[in-house]
């Protein structure tokens, strides 16, 4: 313990996202447990124990239906964060198939890349709004939505990746040879993406969380009866001259996990990038 904390001094550059690393396992292990932690049913009903102060049997008091808020938070972050590691996940996946074809086959990138400036002319949490209020409110809904906006900046990093990389003269000696398409798109393309994807995938997360706050305080996120960070805020808001804490938790912790996401990316691309190695060095 003592060497770790002895090469943490010697790093300064490692202390915030060691610190990022803390406050999201401390936050991610606590809604995991929440099941046990959750001194309450986040769903059960109790007219006659709504709005109380913290204390007791209610750590963080009630909200206005007498539901015990701190229950409510930790089930809460499960659901804001599967939708954030939902939508970073197929993301991903969709992007990277979609931007290794774009990059690859001249004849495809034409075609793909104005589609994906059409999606991107339109602002992320417009485009959100208006799928989630087609196919009506749910996760599986909201992650689609806020997918459909972060997949055309995944193809677009991909692609850029793909283009510079087609060049190398590994893949010239590849496709000589006469190996085929898909082995040089996985085995020898794909690979150099891996990189950039990671990072991309924790901002991606971060956006996510975000988003989904935003849709469900504009009442378009999931419905009342599965609790995430953004509808508790939604919720609390009429009350919050009266009880400012209905907002102020769920708050918290969403702007402490996306701030600690952020970091993270941020230290991953220094990490991963051989140009910031290299000016660091």
């Amino acid at each position: 313990m003592a060497e770790m904390f002895r090469s943490i001094r010697q790093m300064p550059a490692l202390i915030v996202p060691g610190l990022a690393v803390l406050v999201l396992a401390a936050i991610v292990l606590a809604t995991l447990l929440a099941p046990l932690l959750a001194p309450h049913d986040p769903l059960a009903l109790s007219p006659l124990n709504r709005l109380k102060p913290p204390g007791g049997d209610f750590p963080l008091g009630t909200d206005a239906l007498g539901r015990d808020l701190l229950s409510r938070v930790l089930h809460g972050g499960r659901v804001s964060l599967l939708i954030g590691i939902g939508t970073a996940a197929v993301s991903i996946m969709a992007g990277l198939v979609i931007g290794l074809v774009a990059g690859f086959f001249r004849t495809a990138d034409a075609v793909i890349m104005r589609v994906m400036d059409a999606f991107m002319a339109i602002p992320p949490v417009l485009l959100a709004v208006a799928l989630v209020a087609i196919h009506g409110a749910s996760i599986l809904s909201v992650v689609l939505a806020i997918t459909f906006s972060e997949i055309p900046r995944v193809v677009r990093l991909v692609r850029s990746v793909v283009l510079s990389a087609r060049e190398e003269p590994y893949v010239e000696a590849a496709m000589t040879l006469g190996t085929r398409m898909p082995v040089i798109l996985w085995r020898h393309l794909m690979p150099n993406t891996l990189a950039p994807l990671i990072v991309q995938g924790t901002y991606i997360c971060a956006s996510a969380i975000l988003i989904e706050s935003i849709l469900s305080f504009l009442g378009l996120g999931i419905g009342t009866e599965t609790p995430s960070w953004g509808n508790i805020m939604a919720e609390g808001r009429s009350y919050f001259l009266l009880k400012p804490s209905l907002i102020f938790w769920p708050g918290l912790l969403l702007s402490l996990c996306v701030l600690a996401i952020n970091i993270l990316g941020d230290a991953a691309r220094d990490m991963l990038d051989p140009r910031m190695r290299r000016r660091e060095g």
